[in-house]
């Protein structure tokens, strides 16, 4: 796996974080919660990115397709 995808998934959440915090402190809770689970689909995305690419890998090295 390589260390920028980690540091992609770690931004990412650190951003969610501070947002989720800066919206709560100023009572939107509901708004609050939707920046998280924006946070959580987009981590999502790159995780499954990610294990695609792996599948790609191993189909190559076992010669299959």
């Amino acid at each position: 796996m390589e260390i920028e995808s980690i540091f992609k998934i770690a931004g990412v959440g650190i951003l969610t974080a501070i947002i989720n915090i800066i919206l709560k402190k100023s009572d939107k809770d509901e708004i609050a919660t939707f920046v998280t689970l924006a946070g959580l689909i987009i981590v999502l995305v790159m995780v499954l990115d990610m294990l695609g690419g792996l599948f790609d890998s191993l189909r190559s090295l076992l010669n299959l397709y």
